[in-house]
């Protein structure tokens, strides 16, 4: 069964007088352990559709089914919980807590889920060191680099053991080499633990190690394909 189902999904907003479709009638399934890039030009609907899986945003019409539960029923405080248990988030601004260390950022989603102590802390310790950063453990973001700061941010969307990770442009803020590391240590982890990554991207460097391409224009899918 797929992981996640999108049925009918339709998302419409205003800008100025004119009605603008972000989402028109989208229908797709992703399965467990896919590496999934969602690409298409400024304003097709990548973001959004991102934000509606993620429960971050809701439709105007259709369905999001998430392991057979339609979050798009849930109230605000049920939606709130079964993100923070089921979904990872990878932003292209990090999104990391700046008064917080590395070890403290990834943690932090665990202590709101009621972790023990040390368990945390091994599991951050753990994540850290899987990203390559198990020697800056008590750095804080302002000074880590950029790609490192994004290994952060993917160790502490793994550490609350989602079902899915959404990253939305990881790649936008990076160099080339960072780019190429962050996107290697996502392809171990898609590999080796089958975690699922579903990306909205603009970079052609993601999009060739992605295992499927979706492709938007005008809030439909016009491609939806597998690649070696």
């Amino acid at each position: 069964m797929s992981i996640i189902a999108i049925e009918n999904l339709k998302k419409s907003y205003r800008d100025s007088e004119v009605e603008v479709h972000a989402l028109n009638d989208i229908n797709i399934a992703f399965d467990q352990g896919e590496f999934t890039a969602i690409v298409g030009p400024s304003g097709s609907g990548k973001t959004t559709l991102l934000n509606m899986i993620g429960g971050l945003d809701k439709p105007d019409n259709g369905r999001i089914l998430i392991g057979g539960e339609d979050i798009t029923k849930l109230s605000s405080r049920k939606l709130i919980d079964f993100r923070m248990h089921h979904i990872g988030f990878v932003f292209q601004s990090y999104n990391l807590i700046p008064v917080l260390t590395a070890l403290e950022n990834v943690e932090f989603i665990m202590h709101l889920q009621g972790i023990k102590r040390e368990k945390r802390l091994s599991r951050a310790t753990e994540l850290l060191e899987a990203v390559g950063l198990g020697d800056r453990i008590h750095s804080r973001p302002s000074k880590l680099s950029g790609g490192q700061q994004q290994r952060v941010a993917v160790a502490r969307a793994l550490a609350s053991r989602p079902r899915f990770i959404l990253a939305d442009e990881p790649t936008a803020n990076l160099d080339s080499a960072s780019t190429r590391n962050l996107l290697e240590i996502m392809e171990k982890l898609n590999q080796e633990e089958q975690v699922t990554f579903i990306f909205s991207t603009h970079d052609q460097r993601v999009v060739d190690k992605a295992h499927r391409v979706i492709v938007l224009e005008d809030g439909k899918v016009v491609k939806d394909e597998y690649q070696n």
